[in-house]
């Protein structure tokens, strides 16, 4: 889920994150871009009909579309590991926008069971939006063993 999003060609590589893995695209307006953009169209290429993308008035609206599923708000200032998560089928990774992440009256919401960072060398602001939900989600589907890809890979040990 991106709340906000203001970069076009973030939001498209998302979509094609999307469509590439499998995952929904929640989008919380108010968008920073039309979504016939050209920027967002060229990012996404083709796979704009391959994605399962949604779009919402408002955060409330999300989280409704959303539940029961648990929300982990990604932001620089959280001390969990994402890595350390165990990811449920349901859960919502949440993203904001760019450059000044989610606001603090999103993280505080009710809805969001915890508060989660990408680990990175220090005195860095943030990765970029799209690729830090590329490294979430490619954990998360890791996790469930790649469910719905065309083949798992083995490792010669037998781990997946």
């Amino acid at each position: 889920m991106f709340f906000a999003p203001r970069i076009p060609s973030n939001t498209g590589n998302a979509i094609r994150l999307s469509a590439v893995t499998g995952c929904t695209l929640h989008l919380v307006e108010p968008l920073g871009f039309d979504l016939s953009d050209a920027k967002l169209r060229r990012s996404g290429l083709d796979y704009h009909d391959l994605a399962d993308l949604r779009v919402h008035a408002s955060f409330d609206e999300a989280l409704a579309a959303v539940a029961p599923g648990r929300v982990l708000a990604f932001t620089t200032g959280a001390t969990r590991n994402f890595a350390d998560i165990s990811y449920r089928a349901d859960d919502v990774l949440l993203f904001g926008p760019e450059p000044d992440g989610l606001p603090t009256w999103v993280k505080r919401h009710p809805a969001i069971e915890q508060e989660v960072r990408i680990p990175m060398l220090p005195a860095r602001r943030s990765l970029n939006l799209a690729n830090s939900a590329a490294i979430a989600v490619y954990e998360a589907w890791r996790q469930h063993g790649y469910t719905g890809a065309g083949r798992v890979l083995e490792m010669p040990d037998g781990r997946v």
